[in-house]
């Protein structure tokens, strides 16, 4: 599902991605639009591919985020019927959030 998906949005320069997308499939699909696959490979896989760590590094601040907004119960079981007042909330628990580090 991730083709469909990176299909319908804007072009981007790289994708930040885990292990569970380590695909052959995935990273031929974007080696043919010129975006650099920044996936660590499985365990499992014979032949290894080089990873921008840096950039790999980068992701760890999003998914830290992430898990800062899954505690506050408002988002985590999405109370808000209307998309827009989930946006604006999740907007609020996010400045929340950073600016209280």
């Amino acid at each position: 599902m991730a083709m469909p998906l990176l299909e319908a949005i804007a072009p981007a320069k790289r994708l930040l991605a885990d292990k569970a997308y380590d695909a052959d499939r995935l990273r031929n699909w974007l080696g043919d639009r010129q975006i650099e696959a920044i996936i660590p490979g499985r365990a499992t896989r014979n032949a290894a591919y080089a990873l921008n760590r840096p950039a790999y590094r980068r992701r760890n601040i999003i998914e830290r985020m992430f898990g800062k907004l899954k505690n506050w119960k408002r988002i985590a079981t999405r109370y808000d019927r209307l998309a827009v007042n989930f946006l604006a909330a999740i907007a609020l628990v996010a400045l929340a959030t950073q600016w209280l580090k």
